[in-house]
């Protein structure tokens, strides 16, 4: 589109050669409510600690706290963070059913070395005024952080971004995701299928298939994200930035031997 005052063709004309409709071309985005951020705040911290609480017991725990919620609407909440109990359920949020599936390679999988299996996985991460998303790419056996990328929509290309400059360091055997859309798209299948790399996806609904990442976003929320106040994307940025390069470097970890995801990746590779 070329703004007005800038060009001979009205923008009525423009929005029909580009069958855009009006309304769209004027219609500006509204921040998140206070209401709205209060109860995604509320929500995200609850399924961290008790990640089997589907939109009826969330709806429950927001009562609980004072909060007016109907089931609709933490329904809504919860797919706008990408969040779904652990139990298995009928269909998933982010789910697009075009895009072609891909097996669980890692059920009985002894998974004993750096690069044999990497995942991925996207988190909500709040905001003082509104909300970003974090994805990061994770080598299983070390848990070192790969890479990491954030968006403020649940877009595919942050999620290519992260696995590009993943896989500029190295390349695993195979490569582990839920079935979001984001990874199930053909753009991010076909960089792995391009790089030699077996893809695996966990079951429907079965969230501990990646048990890995999901105990990093515990670590990330609870060592870092509720201790803050992020002003902006960009403090985001910069305080997990700092983060990463501690839990990578200096966060030793019991299951590793007392050493550092580092100590471990790097021994090996």
């Amino acid at each position: 589109m070329v703004e007005p005052g800038c060009s001979e063709i009205a923008i009525a004309r423009q929005c029909d050669l580009l069958g855009l409709p009006r309304s769209s071309y004027y219609y500006t985005a509204q921040p998140p409510s206070e209401r709205d951020l209060r109860q995604l705040r509320m929500i995200d911290e609850e399924y961290t600690r008790h990640p089997f609480r589907g939109s009826r017991r969330m709806r429950d725990y927001l009562e609980e706290q004072g909060e007016t919620a109907c089931r609709d609407r933490v329904r809504r909440l919860m797919q706008q963070l990408g969040l779904q109990a652990i139990y298995p359920k009928r269909r998933l949020s982010l789910e697009n059913k075009e895009h072609e599936k891909y097996p669980y390679l890692l059920r009985g999988l002894r998974i004993d070395r750096p690069d044999h299996v990497w995942c991925s996985d996207i988190t909500y991460i709040r905001l003082s005024g509104g909300f970003t998303y974090l994805t990061a790419v994770m080598d299983w056996h070390s848990r070192y952080v790969l890479s990491w990328e954030l968006s403020i929509t649940l877009d595919t290309e942050f999620c290519i971004t992260a696995l590009d400059r993943a896989l500029e360091r190295s390349r695993p055997e195979i490569f582990n995701t839920d079935q979001g859309c984001q990874y199930t798209s053909h753009q991010f299948t076909e960089r792995l299928k391009e790089s030699g790399v077996r893809i695996s996806m966990d079951g429907r609904g079965r969230c501990f298939d990646n048990i890995m990442i999901e105990r990093l976003w515990r670590s990330v929320k609870y060592e870092e994200v509720y201790l803050k106040e992020y002003a902006s994307v960009r403090d985001c940025r910069n305080a997990l930035r700092r983060y990463f390069e501690f839990y990578n470097h200096e966060r030793r970890h019991q299951r590793l031997g007392r050493r550092t995801p580092w100590d471990v990746y790097q021994s090996a590779v």
